[in-house]
C-alpha cells in the first residue's frame, strides 16, 4: 500500500481510507462483528486512516473502532474524527456547536470512546454559523499544545473559509464529497486547497453506494438508511443515474474490473494530494475497494469515463436542502 503525506506537515496516510460511519447505522442495519473484522482486515491491508465521527450511532462508531484497535500499535493507526454535530436520542439532526469549550468537551468523550490519549486529526463536521472558523481552530491548536490532538483537518467548508482557517493553524486536509457524480469541488475548492498545500480526504466516491455497480432501484434499505431520503435515490432522478452507472459498467467490463473498482480509482487519478475514504461494511466490499489500487486508467480511459459520466450529468442534489443549507462548500 502506497502512503502520502497530508499536506506538508500532516501524517503520512494509506492511498486509501477506511470510512467507518456505515458500521453504525446511516445506511441501514450494521453487523458489528463483521464492522470489527473489517477494520482488521483494512489494517491488515495497509489500511493506516480511518475515518469516524463523534455523531457516528452517537458514539458508537468510536466504541467500535476502539474495540477493534485493542491489541494494535496505536502509532500505526491515523484516526480522523469529526465533531460538532448535535442530534437527540431519535438521532435527529439539531445543528453545530464548535465552540471552543464545547469542542475541548467533546474531544474528551471521544478519547474515552476510543481509548487513545490522542487524536490524529480533529475537525469541525460543518461550519458553525454561529462561530468564526478562527475561534474554532484556534480551540483546536489549543488541544495540540496540550497533546489531544495532533493536526487540524476541516469537512465541507467553502474556499473563503479553508483561507480563514489556514491563517490560524495550518490544515492538513479538507474532508468533502467528491465522486464522478458529485465534483463541486473542482470549481474553487480544489484549486484553493492546491494553492494552499492542502490535502483532500475524498468520502462518497460511490456515491452511498450509487454509483457502485450493486444498488438497484427498489433495493429495501431499511429503517435509518440515509438513501431513503436521499435526492439522488429518489424517483425522478434514481433512473437518470442509474443509467450513467450502465455506461460505467460497460467501462469497467471492457477492462474486467468492477463499477466501484472504476470510480475509485478514478477519483485516486485526479491527484497524489486526494485521498479515497471507501466506506466499506463487509470484508468483501473493502477486498473490491482495495482492487481498485491494480486499476491503471490510461488518458484515454479518463477521457471515455467523462463522456459516459460528463460533469453535472447526476440527477438531484448530494443532500436533502434542510442539510444544505449548513454546508458552506455550497455557498
Amino acid at each position: 500500500m502506497h502512503t502520502y503525506r497530508l499536506a506538508k506537515t500532516g501524517p503520512e496516510v494509506s492511498a486509501i481510507g477506511l470510512g467507518c460511519m456505515g458500521m453504525s447505522g446511516m445506511y441501514g442495519p450494521s453487523d458489528r462483528e463483521e464492522g470489527i473484522a473489517t477494520i482488521h482486515a483494512a489494517l491488515d491491508a495497509g489500511v493506516n486512516l480511518l475515518d469516524t465521527g463523534d455523531f457516528y450511532g452517537m458514539g458508537h462508531n468510536e466504541m467500535l473502532i476502539g474495540e477493534a484497535l485493542k491489541g494494535r500499535k496505536r502509532e500505526n493507526v491515523v484516526i480522523s474524527v469529526k465533531t460538532g454535530a448535535l442530534r437527540d436520542p431519535q438521532g435527529t439532526w439539531l445543528g453545530y456547536d464548535c465552540r471552543p469549550a464545547a469542542l475541548k468537551n467533546f474531544v474528551a468523550y471521544s478519547l474515552q470512546r476510543l481509548g487513545v490519549d490522542y487524536i490524529d486529526i480533529y475537525r469541525p463536521a460543518r461550519l458553525d454559523p454561529n462561530v468564526p472558523i478562527e475561534e474554532t481552530v484556534g480551540a483546536i491548536a489549543d488541544m495540540i499544545k496540550a497533546g489531544y490532538v495532533r493536526h487540524v483537518g476541516l469537512s465541507e467548508v467553502g474556499a473563503d473559509t479553508i483561507r480563514r482557517a489556514a491563517a490560524v493553524h495550518p490544515i492538513v486536509d479538507v474532508q468533502i464529497e467528491y465522486s464522478l457524480i458529485s465534483r463541486g469541488i473542482e470549481d474553487a475548492i480544489l484549486p484553493t486547497c492546491r494553492e494552499l498545500g492542502i490535502s483532500i480526504t475524498a468520502y462518497g466516491v460511490l456515491s452511498r453506494g450509487l454509483i457502485s455497480g450493486h444498488w438497484q432501484k427498489g433495493q429495501e434499505s431499511g429503517k435509518g438508511d440515509f438513501r431513503g431520503y436521499s435526492p439522488r435515490f429518489q424517483e425522478g432522478n434514481v433512473d437518470q443515474n442509474l443509467a450513467l452507472v450502465e455506461e460505467l459498467r460497460k467501462i469497467a467490463e471492457a477492462k474486467r474490473v468492477s463499477v466501484a473498482q472504476i470510480a475509485i480509482a478514478w477519483v485516486a487519478a485526479q491527484g497524489k494530494d486526494i485521498i479515497p475514504l471507501v466506506g466499506a461494511r463487509r470484508r468483501d466490499r473493502l477486498t473490491e475497494a482495495l482492487g481498485s489500487r491494480a486499476v491503471e486508467l490510461s488518458a484515454d480511459d479518463m477521457g471515455t469515463i467523462e463522456r459516459a459520466v460528463p460533469k453535472d450529468a447526476a440527477a438531484g442534489a448530494r443532500y436533502p436542502d434542510a442539510q444544505l443549507q449548513h454546508m458552506d462548500s455550497e455557498k
